[in-house]
């Protein structure tokens, strides 16, 4: 539907050189906000408040606008402003355009936002800034660079850990408009949760990492604004998905999705530009170096959990034939590297046999060539998948975990997966000291004996055509209500990485139906919001549309300085390359879903992440993940690549999926649905 407003640029960062001089006096000002909000007293106590304020430095000032006027701009924009739904890794939102250059709308547009208008100035005035610096300690704001849009969050929405560093923002705030006649509850979620942090010490030098849960929740409230200063490294905040009503809490007459839609502006002010007082320069560029986005691109670093437990092959007994494997050729086991019976024993224990038929496996080594990727259904034996499938059913709905980091970490086998600003998961991995006193689960037989296994090895070779040399794997379980992980880059050599999907619960692929479109209104946003729920727990792969092409200067490709100097998003408002209209940019994707094994070869510029699990969602999404080195031969450039590095790094628009029941035919299936 047509939108009545430009709303062409996404929430960002916007000069209002062009905009009209916010020429109202101090008086008239100070009628736009609640009175008595500038008094001395009334000022020093939020001070005090500011300072004193933990995790990190935050303000809440409640009844911050006059009453009258802000429940008039919540109508204006209610009958005048359209939204359009935006999703990426990172959050699931309905946005309006950017709010900074109102006064570039035509007559007839601005003639409708008159009261939206004067909130704006009255937020950027003289007067506001000056206080709000005062209380937060911030230094000079900006009055000629504004920064707002509205957001609306109807259940099932979200905004993931970040910590808002970017370019020359000074201070976030948010201003809430929710319902001012039905006070919003708690337990519906939608608050906005500030993060601790733990300083972490390496070789003298001192790291803040973010704790993996939040450790303060301020939930909305009409006229409430929320506000804390950027600061490099600390200021690390989400907003709570908004809970979906459960079947028996409907109240006659009720909306569908129970009143809980979360209206707010928000925003940032900024430090001052070029021509204002207080202005540095050089400044904004060193600001922007301590990104949380230029953090999260790039690589690992010692403070992540987990840290990657790398089993290299012995090339004595568990290499592969010397010969090297090139375009179609199929990589064989040389003569002293057939399967062994012992090798054979250990498969067939755990993988359905169609799979490890020779002409089955010569078959997926083709298409792998061609595709980069592969997906195998039923890959576990019937035997084996029966008792996993017990064993995670009852894990989770008879074995309830703990609540908290520690609490899960020290009553289970599970580690909890760090920093949130990149990823929230539970996860095992081989050589656990303590698990390994247990009895062993099927879970850990997976990531223990079948994956690592040098016969694993043999048949992952010949299925892809590639010498493999290193593996590292992991058992993975995404909480719905909790976890994600966030796209990041891979700069380094190629590999192939590997997901079993196990699954246990039905429900998820039916939520990932239909596609976005713009809607007119509030009510059209929570219609479309209820009879679409999508609950995520799905694994996109997608071509980083921020890589720029080897110009062949300093050969440096990929490097971590030039890739600080390309990133200029927002990790709040993150491109992601998955919503272009063709879903071209969409290179593989992977459901939730049970006894189910993608195969994907990953190269750079290939970005990945795990979409949040939605508190909607029908369980928690369980998975074995892996990756395995592949081994450079000299002179060689990769698999299916040519001579400039250029080939697939994952599946094409159609990708090739296996029934294990239909023997040695393989499927050709349109993946289009999956894609974000």
């Amino acid at each position: 539907m047509k939108r009545k407003i430009d709303e062409a640029g996404c929430i960002g960062n916007h000069s209002a050189q062009t905009a009209k001089k916010l020429a109202a006096s101090d008086d008239l000002i100070s009628e736009r906000f609640r009175r008595g909000l500038f008094d001395s007293c009334v000022l020093e106590s939020y001070q005090g408040e500011y300072a004193q304020s933990k995790p990190y430095k935050h303000g809440v000032i409640r009844n911050l606008i006059s009453d009258e006027l802000l429940r008039a701009v919540r109508n204006e924009i209610r009958e005048n402003l359209h939204f359009s739904p935006k999703e990426t890794d990172i959050y699931k939102i309905y946005q309006s355009g950017d709010l900074a250059n109102l006064d570039g709308l035509d007559d007839s547009s601005l003639s409708r936002l008159p009261l939206l208008l004067k909130l704006r100035d009255a937020l950027y005035s003289t007067k506001f800034r000056e206080e709000l610096a005062k209380i937060t300690g911030s230094g000079p704001l900006s009055g000629k660079k504004t920064d707002m849009a509205i957001n609306v969050y109807t259940p099932g929405c979200y905004l993931l850990c970040h910590d808002d560093v970017i370019g020359s923002r000074r201070v976030s705030y948010i201003l809430y408009l929710t319902d001012p006649d039905r006070p919003w509850k708690a337990e519906w979620g939608g608050a906005l949760r500030l993060y601790a942090t733990t300083d972490v010490e390496d070789d003298g030098q001192f790291t803040k990492v973010p704790d993996p849960e939040p450790t303060l929740s301020i939930p909305p409230s009409f006229n409430q604004l929320s506000f804390f200063a950027v600061q490099p490294g600390q200021s690390f905040h989400d907003v709570e998905e908004v809970y979906a009503r459960e079947p028996d809490e409907a109240e006659k007459g009720e909306e569908v999705d129970g009143g809980r839609v979360r209206m707010a502006i928000s925003g940032w002010f900024h430090i001052p530009q070029q021509g204002e007082e207080g202005y540095t320069e050089g400044l904004e560029e060193e600001l922007a170096e301590k990104s949380s986005l230029v953090q999260l691109q790039g690589k690992d670093v010692l403070f992540d959990r987990p840290q990657p437990r790398v089993h290299h092959y012995d090339s004595a007994t568990g290499g592969m034939d010397s010969a090297p494997s090139k375009g179609k050729e199929m990589a064989t086991l040389s003569d002293n590297e057939d399967f062994t019976e012992t090798d054979l024993d250990l498969l067939i224990k755990y993988i359905t046999p169609t799979y490890l038929t020779p002409y089955t496996l010569e078959e997926m080594c083709g298409l792998f060539t061609d595709e980069s990727s592969l997906k195998l259904k039923e890959f576990l034996s019937p035997k084996f998948s029966a008792r996993l499938k017990t064993y995670i059913e009852k894990e989770e709905q008879q074995s309830p975990l703990p609540e908290g980091t520690h609490a899960i970490e020290l009553n289970t086998d599970w580690h909890v997966a760090r920093p949130p600003h990149k990823y929230r998961f539970l996860y095992q991995q081989a050589g656990d000291a303590e698990a390994g006193k247990r009895e062993k689960s099927p879970l850990r037989e997976l990531y223990e004996d079948l994956f690592p296994s040098n016969a694993f090895r043999k048949w992952l070779s010949i299925a892809t055509g590639l010498t493999l040399d290193s593996c590292n794997v992991l058992a993975r379980r995404f909480r719905r209500g909790s976890d994600y992980s966030l796209a990041t880059g891979y700069g380094e050599r190629e590999r192939i990485e590997l997901t079993l999907g196990i699954t246990p619960t039905s429900g998820w692929d039916a939520c990932e139906e239909g596609g976005e479109e713009d809607v007119a209104n509030e009510k059209d946003v929570k219609e479309s919001e209820v009879e679409k729920p999508d609950v995520g727990g799905y694994e996109i792969y997608y071509a980083d549309d921020n890589e720029e092409e080897d110009d062949g200067g300093d050969g440096d490709d990929g490097s971590e300085s030039q890739r600080k100097e390309k990133t200029k998003a927002d990790p709040a408002v993150y491109k992601s390359s998955s919503a272009d209209e063709d879903g071209s940019s969409v290179l593989f994707s992977s459901p939730a879903a049970w006894n189910s094994l993608s195969i994907v070869l990953r190269d750079h510029g290939v970005l990945r992440f795990m979409k949040y699990v939605s508190h909607q969602a029908p369980g928690d999404r369980w998975d074995i993940t892996g990756e395995w080195g592949v081994a450079a031969e000299e002179g060689e450039c990769g698999h299916g690549h040519d001579s400039n590095g250029h080939g697939s790094h994952g599946a094409s628009d159609e990708e090739e999926e296996w029934e294990s029941d239909e023997g040695e035919d393989v499927e050709e299936e349109d993946e289009g649905s999956d894609e974000e």
